[in-house]
């Protein structure tokens, strides 16, 4: 079972971290442990499945990064795997995935590529196709963000 400490870990760790050298120093000091206890009992929640992802989400935007383009790309499937570990190695490329291609929608493959405008993406996407050999795609831009937060499991109104 969770205790108090538990709870509270998981409540900081539902937030954003704070940008700072050492985040894990500043949220244990919140709490009066140490760094060190923070993380053993964060890795023993992360082990015991009572967290089951620890992710990362960069706001791009206030980075410089205003233009978005999720590029589709049309894969061979048993070439998939590793076109898709090159396109995940640019620095440019957030997310790849794979997915099913359908009847009327051919591609297999999607990149989030951020860029500092339209054109910027481009040349990213024709540097991966030559990279990787893959010329069928196309770029798809995004053009608002609704939604960029985390499932909250713990709050105060919840106690």
């Amino acid at each position: 079972m969770l205790d108090e400490l538990d709870r509270s870990i998981i409540r900081q760790l539902q937030e954003d971290l704070p940008i700072v050298r050492n985040p894990y120093k500043v949220l244990s000091g919140h709490l009066g442990i140490s760094e060190d206890e923070y993380i053993k009992r964060t890795k023993y929640l992360a082990e015991n499945s009572f967290i089951r992802r620890f992710g990362a989400a960069l706001n791009h935007r206030s980075l410089g990064f205003s233009a978005n383009a999720m590029a589709v790309w049309i894969v061979p499937d048993e070439k998939a795997e590793d076109i898709g570990k090159i396109m995940a190695s640019f620095k440019e490329v957030s997310h790849c995935y794979q997915r099913p291609a359908f009847e009327g929608w051919p591609y297999n493959l999607f990149t989030m590529i951020h860029g500092k405008s339209h054109d910027e993406c481009e040349k990213i996407a024709e540097l991966i196709g030559e990279k990787t050999g893959i010329n069928k795609y196309r770029l798809i831009y995004s053009t608002k963000e609704f939604k960029k937060t985390s499932m909250k499991y713990f709050v105060e109104d919840n106690m």
